[in-house]
């Protein structure tokens, strides 16, 4: 009993940085707040189970130590630097067509199709997956909880509960903004919300694209 409560402290440390960098808005959170707020709730939701995924991806590749790996080889995070800069300037170009258009072309389209919560969750999965700070945050994160000689609950548990978390908090987001007070502040300042998203979004696949490490 005293063994297993000495790996505690290290896996609260892991639960308490994780739900720090969950009140950080990043381009994951962002996009899960303007689809909630201009698409709808069943989309933003799809979209934060997108991300939830990618984050369970990413902690059992940490668990497993792939993630460190990716980490060592600089060729093959630059890879993934690349695609993921490269796909946030994408969002950035739909958001700032969106912010230039009279009618919201992405909302329109998106409730017309069929498969909107697919492309939604698909577009979630992608911006987390080809986030090389995902990768490092999370071999981060886990490194607190998974001391030397841990057992392999310990792995277990914070993989589980960490993917639960991020699924909780995106869900949060997704349903504080697309609450009706929300989707009416978008519809009257919807080319302004999508010119910030626009801007944020092409910040931060810039920033990834030109950053060292």
């Amino acid at each position: 009993m005293e063994n297993n409560l000495s790996f505690l402290p290290g896996m609260l440390l892991a639960f308490g940085l994780f739900a720090l960098n969950m009140v950080s808005p990043g381009p994951n959170i962002l996009a899960v707040m303007g689809t909630a707020m201009g698409v709808g709730r069943r989309q933003g939701l799809a979209l934060a189970a997108g991300v939830s995924a990618g984050s369970f991806c990413w902690a059992v590749l940490t668990a497993v130590g792939l993630s460190a790996l990716l980490a060592a080889y600089a060729q093959a995070l630059l890879v993934i630097k690349i695609v993921g800069g490269c796909y946030l300037l994408l969002l950035a170009y739909r958001s700032l067509r969106a912010a230039a258009s009279r009618s919201d072309p992405m909302t329109g389209g998106a409730r017309r199709a069929e498969d909107a919560s697919f492309r939604c969750f698909r577009t979630g999965l992608t911006i987390q997956m080809t986030n090389p700070k995902a990768a490092l945050a999370w071999t981060a994160i886990m490194s607190l909880g998974m001391t030397e000689g841990a057992p392999l609950w310990v792995p277990a548990v914070l993989v589980l509960g960490l993917s639960g978390l991020s699924l909780a908090g995106h869900c949060v987001y997704a349903i504080a903004f697309s609450t009706v007070p929300a989707q009416s502040a978008y519809a009257r300042a919807r080319r302004w919300i999508q010119g910030v998203l626009g801007v944020a979004f092409g910040y931060a696949g810039f920033s990834l694209l030109t950053s060292r490490h």
